[in-house]
Parts: structure tokens; sequence; C-alpha cells
């Protein structure tokens, strides 16, 4: 039994502070059953999330609500991190990518581009499902942890073109040979799971170990995604940072 003294809130989430072994918090919330999909954190600072995402956490966040007051129009809104460990995580081993024989055909028509649209994809993102949890201080630290300075993680975009216009986009997480889904649009029919198909081409091809998909959704089992329990995924993710 591993030991840690967690912190919980009286509502029983555990919080998490950048000065705790992320690795250890995560052996102990496994040991424990903590049984939530959320933790809480409070510190925004870019080395922190990025060692979050380097643990293996989907780092997600959220704006506090807090109670009206007479300065309303003069409150700056508050946020809390929420590092998400899956109870049931969605990866897609490559041997596994299903492709559907209606969707072969349109394959030749896109061309994937890596990092060439970022900002463009991040903020369509935002466009189309709303910073709920992309939120503002979360997006900023997305971009400061693609600055020139060195953290364990790199954010990357992945682009469909048509005829050289964009149609289809996702961004994510790099950590050692673990790609991990953040979020992704479409703007064309069909794009979306072209983007993903040819996307997972190009991690297997480039060394990948596996796509870490997160959330299991029904359109990712039809891609052919396992759904896998958090201990298990956790020793996948280990092995395949280290390298």
């Amino acid at each position: 039994m591993n030991v840690l003294p967690l912190r919980f809130t009286p509502t029983g989430y555990v919080v998490i502070f950048p000065q705790d072994d992320l690795d250890l918090t995560i052996d102990v919330l496994l040991d424990i059953d903590y049984g939530q999909e959320f933790c809480l954190a409070s510190d925004f600072h870019p080395v922190f999330i990025a060692d979050l995402m380097a643990a293996g956490f989907l780092v997600m966040s959220t704006e506090v609500e807090e109670e009206p007051s007479d300065t309303e129009e003069d409150r700056e809104p508050s946020y809390l991190l929420l590092p998400k460990l899956h109870l049931t995580r969605s990866v897609l081993f490559f041997e596994d990518l299903h492709v559907k024989r209606s969707l072969k055909p349109l394959l030749s028509r896109y061309k994937l581009e890596v990092d060439r649209d970022f900002e463009r994809i991040l903020n369509r993102c935002v466009e189309i499902h709303g910073d709920d949890w992309l939120t503002a201080p979360l997006r900023e630290n997305i971009r400061l942890i693609r600055g020139p300075d060195k953290f364990p993680v790199r954010p990357v975009s992945f682009g469909v073109y048509r005829d050289g216009e964009l149609q289809a986009g996702e961004f994510g997480i790099i950590a050692g040979r673990v790609y991990t889904s953040y979020s992704g649009y479409y703007d064309e029919d069909n794009a979306g799971t072209v983007q993903m198909v040819l996307m997972a081409r190009y991690l297997q091809a480039a060394g990948f170990a596996f796509l870490d998909l997160g959330m299991p959704l029904e359109y990712k089992d039809m891609l052919g995604a396992r759904n896998i329990e958090p201990r298990h995924f956790v020793e996948l993710f280990r092995n395949a940072r280290k390298k």
C-alpha cells in the first residue's frame, strides 16, 4: 500500500498541490479506489499543469461560481483546475484501428497537417464546444507550455485540409510516446473521422505506443478503441512516457 496524506474537500474531492509527488498521488488514488474522476487544484502555473499532464491526468478547468455581490460587474472570475483520471479510459492501439469501408474512398481527399494551425484549431474548439472546461486561463497556459521553455509535455494540433482549406482539427498533448486527445471539431461531414484515422496512422508511423482518447464514446469504439480500467492505463502510460 502506498502512503501519502491526501487532502480532501468537505465534499470528498482530493486536492492536489504543486509540491505533491504526482505519480504517488495517482498510486494512492488507485489504492483507495477513489471513485471520483476529478481532483481539484487551484495553481495555474504552466509547470504544474504540464506536470499533471505528464503524470497521466487529463487537465480540465472550471469557473467557480461565487455568491452575488453589489459589485458583480467588477468581480474577477475565479477558476479551478480539474485534473481528471478517468474511471474508464478509451485507448486506441493502432493495430485495432477500424476504418469503415464507406470512409476509405474519402481518405485521399484530405491532407493531414501537424501543428500547422494550432491557435486556429484551439479557438475553433471553443467556438464549437464552449469554454465550460477549456477556460481562458487553461488555454493561456496551454499556449505557454508550447513556448520555448522546456516542459515534460508538448501541446500539438492535427488538422485535415481539402483543397487547402481546414475542414476538421483537434489538439492534444504529447508525453513521451503517448498522444492524449483533448478536443476536436469538424466543419464538413466525415472530415472529423478522416482526421482521426489519418492522425492514428501518422502516430503509428512516428513510433507512438497508443492513442489516448480519454472518455469512452461510441464513435471512438467504432474506430476500434478499447475501454480499459485506470490501473492498466497508468501502467501503459508510464511505460510509454519514458521513451
